[in-house]
């Protein structure tokens, strides 16, 4: 299993963005995946999971505002990020979890300026 995120960058606060998360050798329904994200010194912290019943909770600091949608043709998960805050600035990872273990992609920035 490989993923692969992307879309981070800087935005100013209240701007949008899209992070991608590209998933290789399974198919993006077969498993729960997630967005999570970590700040320097701080540990990392669940954004959003999505079940393979598509079914999607969120992190009560971003609802509303993001949104997790996934591609099954292009086999891509996604994370709609709007209204962003200076505080949503961290590296946002996308993950599978499989019964015997957590697979993470490399990270992908996020800096939200004010």
């Amino acid at each position: 299993v490989q993923l692969q995120a992307s879309g981070g960058g800087l935005v100013q606060a209240g701007g949008s963005l899209r992070l991608s998360c590209a998933l290789s050798r399974v198919s993006i329904t077969s498993y729960p995946m997630g967005w999570y994200r970590q700040g320097q010194g701080k540990q990392r912290e669940l954004v959003a999971t999505i079940d393979t019943d598509g079914n999607i909770i969120y992190t009560d600091s971003v609802k509303g505002r993001f949104t997790v949608s996934r591609d099954f043709a292009e086999n891509m998960l996604y994370l709609q990020m709007n209204s962003l805050k200076p505080e949503d600035t961290d590296v946002y990872y996308c993950n599978l979890r499989t019964v015997l273990r957590a697979y993470w992609g490399q990270g992908t920035l996020v800096t939200v300026s004010s």
